[in-house]
């Protein structure tokens, strides 16, 4: 039980983050917020993996200091990426 509430408030906290620092405005509410810095915790710690064994394993950010900056990196490379998605769907 307080794993998915350290999820709940890292993916908070990343989200609103990764929202306020990356340029344009992103829609979304408290949910996609959430969802948006918890998609961030796992792909930071995917990345993190990667660098540190050179392995793909899923693995995610920690409710923790680190935890919180891996975690809006890797929710500012999910905006990216959804940005290209839309983008290109739309032409």
């Amino acid at each position: 039980m307080l794993n998915i509430i350290a999820w709940i408030i890292l993916g908070l906290i990343a989200g609103a983050i990764a929202k306020a620092i990356y340029p344009g405005r992103q829609g979304g509410g408290f949910f996609s917020t959430m969802v948006l810095g918890i998609i961030g915790a796992v792909i930071g710690g995917i990345l993190v993996t990667i660098l540190e064994t050179g392995r793909f394993q899923l693995t995610a950010a920690t409710l923790s200091i680190p935890g919180i900056i891996l975690a809006v990196i890797g929710a500012m490379i999910a905006i990216f990426v959804w940005n290209l998605l839309a983008n290109r769907a739309s032409s």
